[in-house]
């Protein structure tokens, strides 16, 4: 309102002075025109007076004016600095409580750290309490087996003291009886055996002859299909049904500390590593290492060196892990490319779709029983071509079929069904010829095999796996072939222990010679032999070994 009236005040100001000049301009130019007209003006002195005092009258109310203008100045001045004041005591008493609220928020923040570190420290000290409940245990343990060891030796030493015992009185009745049979047949036991031999010879000397030849033409007859048929089998025994698979890598840390930074604040990093890689990655108690696993070789191989880069590196956030990964991702791709294409030109074949190329380079880092697949592969292509072209068949075809009867472990973990199945089908899809596809199928004894590639495959597939040092297992299942082998001889009868020696590949069973006689104890052996051949899947081939032993003893006195 005031600024309103201060403004027309402005405006009526600039009119009176217009006005004044008007009349200074009015009355300069009367002057100008000289005394002779002066006369004839006298009639207009009394306007002229009019306006003179008209101007006083202006400059008064001019003064008027600006004393009013000056006071009311004066006013907004005041409440504008009172105004400003009050807007500046408002601006400090907001900023004095935003800077109270974030002492707050980062006391609170001091607060919750602290306390998920007291957390940490609590959940590791629980951990190691347990950890040494857990020892403390296991301790007890092996002195309860301890003290029953020493109680089964002890029970052992005096069995041992007792058999010894019986044996002497044994021996002793013995003596006895066959110094009463000397006595009635009236001649000792070497004039006893002596005749007993010399009727034996006469009869069984003719019988035996006979028998023998006999048994020497059959065996010229049954010799050669016998021989092909232990071959055949021979090759075929070194497939095996069961593989295992490496789904886990373990990473290396600098330091237990990388483990904080690997998970992240609240999980976010190690959330965004499993989202981007789709692995899990494992971190226990294991000291600086983490644990990768995931049943695709390629993700797992990306998510290796991935963690790998970050590590090195030490930016580990969400942002970079995702730009990381797809440029990995494309780098394995391209090697993995690379890798196929360096297969088919070291086998020499031609016409391979793309697609193809690119499973067989993704062999590469797949691997059964630790011996990489692609590799494999170029063992068996190989060994096709060399035998293939030693029995007269296409040498090129042999390499084919050799190169691609794994293509399936590329995406068995994808496509539900056996790898030769699954193999079978890709090569369909891209074209191939009926028998390679064939022989792909029939790798494993799946498909009936029609042509001399179906087996030639499986063998040189068994081949390249079972030669030594190809191909390693696991402790679990090492320990349970011997503990089958062992439960297979002692189910037979006259049986009393058996022992797994040289990795599984031998077999000693130790035989009661009461229960078991030397003809019987040969056709146990084969008995043995077969029931593992049915029952068993294994590496080469396992030796059984009968053992039946009879000891005299007797003591000098």
């Amino acid at each position: 309102m005031i600024r309103n009236w201060i403004g027309w005040l402005l405006k009526k100001k600039y009119i009176i002075f217009n006005f004044l000049i008007a009349l200074d301009c009015l009355k300069a130019s009367q002057v100008q025109q000289g005394e002779n007209q002066r006369k004839k003006n006298n009639k207009m002195i009394t306007p002229i007076l009019i306006g003179a005092g008209g101007v006083a009258a202006g400059a008064v109310v001019m003064f008027i004016i600006q004393s009013t203008l000056k006071q009311s100045a004066m006013t907004v001045a005041a409440k504008l600095k009172a105004e400003a004041g009050r807007e500046a005591e408002h601006v400090l008493r907001e900023a004095k409580v935003t800077a109270r609220a974030e002492v707050l928020k980062m006391r609170d923040e001091a607060e919750a750290e602290l306390k998920e570190r007291r957390r940490e420290q609590a959940g590791q000290e629980k951990r190691l309490v347990q950890r040494e409940e857990a020892l403390d245990k296991r301790a007890a343990g092996l002195e309860d087996q301890q003290r029953d060891l020493d109680k089964q030796q002890k029970e052992i030493a005096l069995l041992r003291e007792r058999l010894s015992n019986r044996e002497q009185e044994l021996t002793a009745s013995i003596s006895r009886q066959i110094d009463e049979l000397e006595r009635v047949a009236g001649m000792n036991r070497d004039e006893a055996r002596e005749i007993l031999l010399e009727k034996l010879k006469n009869e069984v000397r003719n019988e035996s002859g006979l028998l023998v030849r006999n048994m020497l033409d059959e065996a010229k007859e049954r010799s050669e299909k016998e021989a092909n048929r232990i071959l055949t089998y021979a090759i075929q025994r070194y497939a095996s049904d069961c593989t295992y698979e490496r789904t886990t890598a373990t990473i290396p840390l600098p330091n237990d500390e990388m483990k904080g930074r690997i998970i992240g604040r609240e999980g976010r990093n190690i959330r965004a590593l499993e989202a981007a890689t789709g692995v899990n990655i494992l971190i226990d108690d294991t000291p600086e290492a983490v644990v990768i696993s995931c049943f695709d070789p390629i993700r797992k191989e990306v998510a290796r060196q991935l963690m790998e880069r970050l590590i090195s590196d030490g930016r580990i956030h969400p942002t970079r892990v995702e730009e990381l990964t797809a440029k990995i991702t494309r780098e394995v791709e391209e090697d993995a490319y690379s890798a196929g294409e360096r297969a088919v030109l070291e086998t020499g074949l031609t016409g391979v779709a793309p697609q193809l190329i690119k499973l067989l380079g993704r062999l590469k880092y797949r691997y059964s029983f630790s011996q990489n697949v692609l590799q494999h592969s170029l063992e068996t292509a190989y060994f096709m071509g060399v035998i293939a072209a030693e029995l007269g068949l296409d040498e090129g075809k042999a390499r084919r079929i050799g190169l691609f009867h794994d293509i399936g472990k590329a995406v068995d973990h994808e496509v539900e069904g056996s790898h030769a199945a699954i193999g079978a089908d890709i090569l369909r899809k891209h074209n191939e010829p009926k028998d390679v596809v064939q022989a792909v199928a029939a790798h494993h004894a799946e498909v009936e095999p029609t042509s001399l590639y179906d087996v030639l495959i499986n063998a040189c597939d068994t081949l390249s796996a079972s030669r030594p040092g190809a191909r390693s297992e696991t402790t679990e299942l090492y320990l349970k072939r011997l503990e089958q082998l062992e439960n297979i001889a002692h189910e037979f009868p006259g049986v009393e222990s058996c022992f797994a020696l040289q990795a599984g590949r031998e077999v000693r069973v130790i035989v009661s010679p009461e229960k078991v006689s030397e003809g019987e104890a040969q056709m146990l052996a084969r008995d043995i032999c077969q029931k593992i051949e049915h029952e068993m899947n294994y590496p080469g081939q396992i030796k059984v070994t009968i053992i039946r032993e009879t000891r005299s003893v007797e003591y000098a006195k």
